[in-house]
């Protein structure tokens, strides 16, 4: 509704995850290096873990655009609240196994002489589990167990899992520790810094037609920061109702005062302003600390002579507060 309001050829701020608008910070590019490298020297295990809305579902859609165009056969599970047997399931019909009876062991036999044969003409195969920390101990465990389809130099599964710092208390926990072991490449993606978030931003709007100057002066990208915490979906969410609520309003450009209003309707805060005033609180008591110790300082002046005490103060080891 407000793109031709601000010449935009597209929506810069959509909540669904595009390829399109990524712009890997320098934490994105290792994270997507570390899974590919671990993906293509067939390492097995990959973890990526993040808070929620810090971009792993856009670097998944990522690896599988990469995956897909040097023609890597992978399975995507994206609902990982399967029991163990329709987990099995789920992958071997992603990648294409249709076994011939129902069962378990059979399913497993399909899937190693599938791997086998991919084994055997030079090509990858990858499992890439989303939302991983919901997966229940036992299908973990089964994921462990496919690790052990491999020959004498490499495993035949790739695997990534990705998910929420929870996956990383799950891996943490005495009865995974074995899948623990197994994991050869471990990676974390966090907030982006205020230079990161206004690169971020600008790079939207460019990629949208806009003038990002124009829309988003630097005070407002600033604004934007404190309150998101450099997440990337908390910042597409500030800044497109910004959008919405500077259209209605007619205004070309988005005031600091807008921000602000859209973080109390979605109650953030802001962490800046929370250390701040405790920088102020520190203040206050530091002032308080230095008035009574001069108030001491003064008693002791009137009461006790300064031959007293002249030159051994020299003698106290005393340190600032």
């Amino acid at each position: 509704m407000y793109k031709q309001f601000f010449n935009l050829s597209r929506a810069p701020f959509e909540l669904s995850p595009d390829p399109y608008f990524l712009l890997p910070t320098m934490k994105h590019k290792e994270a997507l290096a570390s899974i590919y490298y671990g993906v293509s020297q067939h390492k097995g295990f990959v973890v990526l873990t993040g808070e929620v809305g810090t971009g792993k579902t856009l670097m998944v859609r990522c690896l599988l655009e990469m995956l897909k165009r040097q023609r890597t056969l992978f399975a995507n599970v994206f609902n990982p609240l399967l029991s163990s047997k329709d987990f099995l399931a789920y992958v071997a019909y992603e990648l294409g196994v249709r076994p011939t009876e129902v069962g378990k062991g059979n399913l497993l036999r399909e899937l190693y002489l599938f791997l086998m044969a991919q084994h055997r003409s030079g090509a990858t195969v990858v499992l890439v589990v989303d939302e991983a920390q919901q997966l229940s101990p036992l299908v973990l465990e089964e994921i462990r167990l496919l690790t052990n389809l491999e020959t004498s130099q490499q495993k035949l599964l790739q695997i990534v899992l990705v998910g929420q710092p929870e996956l990383d208390q799950k891996l943490e926990s005495p009865q995974l520790r074995q899948l623990k072991q197994r994991v050869s490449v471990r990676c974390n993606l966090d907030g982006m810094s205020p230079e990161e978030t206004r690169d971020y931003i600008t790079h939207r709007i460019r990629l949208s037609g806009g003038n990002p100057d124009n829309i988003f002066p630097h005070e407002t990208i600033a604004e934007v920061h404190r309150y998101s915490r450099g997440t990337p979906r908390l910042i597409n969410t500030i800044c497109d109702q910004a959008l919405v609520a500077a259209f209605a309003r007619q205004l070309h450009a988005v005031p600091v005062s807008l921000i602000d209003e859209i973080a109390r309707n979605f109650r953030l805060q802001s962490t800046e302003s929370v250390s701040e005033v405790l920088e102020d609180r520190a203040s206050d008591d530091q002032r308080l600390v230095a008035n009574a110790l001069l108030k001491i300082c003064e008693s002791l002046e009137r009461t006790v002579p300064r031959s007293a005490y002249e030159g051994k103060l020299g003698d106290v080891n005393t340190k600032p507060i």
